[in-house]
């Protein structure tokens, strides 16, 4: 029987990660991102009158898996995500980063990692969750909840931030449908923040006006689940479920698909 570290015993007392997998769990998610992006935040692109139904929804959500994150002591969605995943009619389409963005030259999606690559959109926590607003760092901007969630010093002590809540259930998902690469467009800050975890993303082209001010970010899992395991112990028990979702020992992972790791910038490449 596997011993839940203080972080995971935290994590499960708090948090819920949730995937929405039906109409209705769907449902929350929507008008949750509706709120993010398009009523609580001056975002370009997102005018509510263009969504009189007050969900948010584009065409990558049919090709997504979708999270929620619920607060278990209010019964509160507090957090959204998705992965777009790849294009299985035509893996060769592009994920929005790609298309949107801008790539420093050095940097190229190789065709071969394609059906291993996925990009992390629609990532927002509630800005109500934590109260001192240098803590709140989304993709798209937060997001009200009801006034009945709490900002408690003992839930901010064990669990510094719910961003980590969503990222593990980004990761975990990863292992389910093969993905070892992945892309977004973030803030900066968020970035940073992500590193505090040893989570953090390679910086791969310069910032640009894409729903605000975002540069793309590319990672390779298998070098980030390296890093932890061997530099944030707690974190990884978290991520992985003590190995039971990502093993310790991903030599086989990397020779199955010719992956090798890049040193301590945690790109990895096609053998």
């Amino acid at each position: 029987m596997k011993h839940m570290n203080n972080l995971e015993a935290a994590f499960h007392q708090y948090f819920e990660i949730v995937h929405a997998n039906t109409p209705e769990l769907l449902k929350e998610a929507f008008s949750l991102r509706f709120r993010v992006l398009c009523v609580h935040n001056d975002i370009s692109g997102f005018n509510s009158v263009n969504y009189p139904n007050k969900l948010e929804s584009d065409e990558y959500d049919s090709r997504s898996v979708h999270l929620l994150l619920r607060h278990r002591p209010t019964d509160t969605f507090i957090g959204t995500t998705r992965l777009i995943l790849p294009d299985s009619q035509h893996p060769e389409n592009k994920l929005p980063t790609e298309l949107h963005t801008r790539f420093y030259p050095e940097f190229q999606v190789d065709p071969l990692s394609r059906k291993h690559t996925a990009e992390i959109s629609r990532f927002a926590i509630s800005s109500n969750f934590f109260k001192r607003k240098n803590e709140h760092y989304t993709l798209a901007g937060p997001v009200d909840i009801p006034t009945r969630s709490v900002d408690k010093p003992q839930e901010r002590r064990h669990f510094p931030h719910p961003m980590l809540a969503l990222v593990v259930g980004i990761i975990q998902i990863c292992a389910q449908y093969e993905i070892y690469h992945l892309l977004s467009s973030m803030e900066p800050a968020l970035n940073k923040l992500l590193g505090f975890y040893g989570l953090q993303l390679n910086a791969i082209g310069p910032s640009t006006d894409y729903h605000g001010l975002r540069s793309p970010y590319h990672v390779c899992l298998l070098d980030v689940l390296d890093r932890i395991y061997r530099n944030q112990q707690v974190i990884w028990e978290l991520v992985t479920d003590h190995g039971n979702i990502w093993p310790a020992d991903l030599t086989f992972l990397r020779q199955q698909n010719r992956l090798q790791p890049v040193g301590s910038d945690s790109v990895c490449i096609p053998g």
